[in-house]
């Protein structure tokens, strides 16, 4: 494996590790009240997530878009369910769970197609929702569920 790709790889476990893992309560501070939550920072140059939980949102998306790709060389077809993507790519068995922390993923696969969508528990400006289809590219809506006409953050050419 390329370094790269290794880097790349290990950090996506990282991420999605994290998911699964609850948030500790923060103790009550007597200090003045903060107006906004913590500011983000971008992970890379190009980062379009606005929080760390659109981050892990959008680096699922990533790994199961590149998991059809796969899958569809293979096997000559999308994957109807997201199951049949187990060990496609870096997809896991742990990764089936339509529970990603913050998001809650919507999957629907048919023979020549898909649509993944992510969609927050929360919707506001750091929560957007997320949709992507066989094309590669991933949209986002902060105002309602993100859909084919909902502006495009990422474009994937696998």
């Amino acid at each position: 494996m390329k370094l790269p790709a290794l880097i790349f790889a290990s950090l996506l476990l990282f991420v999605i590790s994290s998911l699964g893992q609850e948030a500790t309560p923060q103790a009550e501070s007597t200090s003045a009240p903060q107006t906004a939550g913590p500011v983000y920072t971008p992970k890379y140059k190009t980062d379009p997530a606005r929080s760390d939980s659109e981050f892990a949102a959008l680096a699922y998306m990533r790994v199961v878009m590149r998991a059809e790709v796969g899958f569809n060389r293979q096997y000559g077809h999308y994957a109807n369910t997201l199951a049949q993507l187990v060990h496609s790519g870096t997809f896991t068995q742990r990764m089936v769970n339509p529970n990603r922390g913050d998001y809650t993923v919507g999957y629907k696969g048919k023979k020549d197609s898909y649509i993944l969508t992510m969609t927050p528990k929360l919707l506001d400006p750091q929560h957007r929702s997320f949709y992507a289809e066989d094309d590669g590219k991933i949209h986002a809506d902060e105002s309602k569920a993100a859909d084919a006409g909902s502006e495009v953050v990422e474009t994937h050419k696998w």
